[in-house]
């Protein structure tokens, strides 16, 4: 029987661990990694255009999935690339193993051609990044990699020599059994009782809910019924915890909306569940704060705590839930959500007055169809600017759907390689890319990659010739807009000369049919929407004290957007508010 070769071994190992693919571009210094996978039935390599679309992919695949992806890049320039969408997967929490392939062995430390220190160089954006310099270190580095991944939730590089995997791997090495699941954890008994007190001796309490409520609807609802708390959300929040929510009030922040802000402002008690909420600003000071978090490094850092509770949010509430006193008064929470419809009666005037008639076509309009003509188990992936907001204002979310972005990393052109990996995860899923023309454009490449693949994932481009978010940081801040404009093409041309499905809407009239064809073609499809440039958006509540270049002053050139059926669901909650 042939001997193993540490790269075979390497594969095995990712393999044993539940990686069903790996995503990158091939090179001489990854040829025996990827010739392993080629003869590993149980492994697929994705060739991709670019490795940063194969680290947005990988990062999209396990955020979906919950478990260990890969992608790998060549020595030198090759795995530079993989840095951006690390990142993202990095602050995304998403358990993925790059491989940092690495000149020969020997040539470390000469200045040889293509030479990088990528275990030095990836290590501000992962939990674990070795180089392995020996075969004997198999497999403990890697085992030690992916426990990292997984357990910590990001990113774990190992640099690998191609001399290195070609070599035949050590005899007696020591594998064990793989950590694959994160476990559940459960604050001390001393903090539920410390945040038991606060609840009860509370009067008004509110909760701000982020990605970390994953999981935990049915918790957190139970929670705010005993309580009586409106629930507001952060934008990684908002799949988890929006639908299906008597208590909502919206969303805060940069792109927020309702009346989250003022719930969280005039609370006595704020508990912040499962959020990494990075605007400050946006956070009261002179109410009492708790955060419930189960990365006890992300306690404290936003906003200072009368208390930290480690925990995970699931396991907190339901520990927590029936220790407090039921509360019978409902007045602060009605009167917030009171306030959360009339905030979006207001805003969604601006958005319905002759949307359907506009043109260029009103970009609101279009992310409102898109939501109802999408699946109801659709996979949404996001661009960063513009497209956040439309998603965030748009998109319903109903505990099927899955809406995923650059949100903390907020890198440009991640939609469409997220959708990638989203894709490849479930060919038969619907999974849509909300895309700008200047994210787009900066990857346009891997739309072959699609082709190629045969993977029916749609784009619906917001074509509005401009990096709109930047150009409305630029108005805002009394400049001039310069150097955001974009002479394009006409996109759905270039899909159909690469072998895809193409149309391009310039009136409102032709959306709807446009998706319709686009969702019922098998292959992968673009649907280029011409946009109006001129509509853009700030948030409810802003000071220029918040965040540097936002003003109120600038509302003549600003349209609020509307909010789509969100106006439907908090008209559906006051019903819920007893009447005089």
């Amino acid at each position: 029987m042939a001997k193993q070769t540490v790269a075979e071994q390497f594969v095995d190992i990712l393999v044993r661990a539940g990686v069903a693919r790996m995503y990158g571009v091939v090179g001489d210094s990854l040829n025996p990694v990827v010739d392993a996978i080629r003869r590993n039935a149980a492994i697929e390599w994705v060739h991709v255009r670019h490795e940063e679309v194969a680290a947005f992919a990988a990062g999209a695949e396990a955020q979906i999935s919950g478990k260990l992806t890969a992608c790998a890049g060549s020595c030198g320039p090759g795995n530079v690339h993989l840095l951006n969408g690390l990142f993202d997967a990095h602050r995304s929490m998403a358990p993925v193993l790059a491989l940092a392939a690495q000149i020969p062995s020997s040539e470390i430390g000469t200045g040889y051609f293509q030479e990088t220190h990528p275990d030095q160089m990836f290590k501000e954006c992962s939990h674990y990044s070795e180089l392995i310099s020996n075969p004997e270190q198999m497999p403990r580095v890697l085992q030690t990699a992916i426990q990292h991944a997984i357990g910590r939730g990001g990113v774990s590089v190992i640099s690998l020599p191609g001399d290195i995997a070609a070599q035949p791997a050590p005899q007696r090495s020591i594998e064990h059994a793989l950590v694959t699941r994160r476990p559940s954890v459960r604050p001390g008994d001393a903090e539920l009782d410390a945040l038991a007190r606060m609840v009860d001796a509370a009067d008004k309490v509110t909760l701000f809910c982020g990605s970390g409520t994953a999981g935990a609807h049915d918790e957190v609802m139970a929670f705010a019924e005993r309580v009586k708390a409106p629930v507001g959300h952060a934008l990684r929040g908002k799949e988890w915890i929006q639908f299906d929510n008597p208590y909502d009030v919206g969303m805060s922040g940069l792109l927020g909306y309702g009346a989250a802000y003022e719930a969280m402002h005039e609370c006595d008690l704020l508990i912040l569940l499962g959020t990494d909420f990075p605007y400050n600003a946006f956070l009261p000071d002179d109410v009492k704060i708790v955060q419930v978090d189960v990365r006890p490094e992300h306690l404290g850092r936003r906003s200072k705590l009368d208390l930290a509770v480690w925990g995970d949010v699931r396991e907190t509430l339901r520990c927590l839930t029936p220790m407090v006193q039921v509360k019978t008064r409902r007045k602060f929470l009605d009167r917030m959500l009171k306030k959360h419809s009339d905030a979006l009666e207001g805003v969604v005037k601006a958005y319905a007055r002759k949307v359907e008639k506009h043109v260029p076509i009103h970009p609101e309009y279009v992310a409102s169809v898109l939501d109802e003509e999408a699946a109801a188990d659709a996979v949404f992936t996001v661009d960063t600017g513009m497209c956040n907001v439309w998603a965030a204002r748009y998109l319903t979310p109903n505990g099927k759907r899955r809406v995923i972005g650059s949100f903390t990393h907020g890198s440009m052109a991640n939609a469409m390689p997220q959708a990638i990996g989203a894709q490849f995860l479930d060919r038969r899923r619907q999974v849509v890319a909300l895309s700008g023309d200047g994210g787009f454009a900066m990857l346009m490449g891997d739309f072959l990659t699609l082709v190629q693949h045969d993977l029916p994932v749609k784009i619906v481009l917001f074509n509005n010739s401009s990096l709109g978010m930047v150009e409305l940081e630029m108005l805002v801040a009394g400049l001039p807009a310069s150097g955001t404009s974009n002479h394009n093409p006409d996109f759905a041309a270039v899909a159909r000369a690469c072998g895809a499905y193409g149309v391009r809407v310039e009136k409102p009239k032709e959306l709807r049919d446009a998706l319709r064809g686009a969702f019922k073609h098998k292959g992968p499809a673009l649907v280029d929407v011409v946009t109006d440039p001129n509509a853009l958006s700030i948030p409810p509540k802003i000071t220029g004290e918040q965040i540097g270049g936002f003003a109120l002053s600038m509302s003549k050139t600003v349209l609020d957007g509307g909010v789509g059926r969100m106006l439907q669901m908090a008209r559906s909650n006051l019903r819920n508010v007893p009447r005089p």
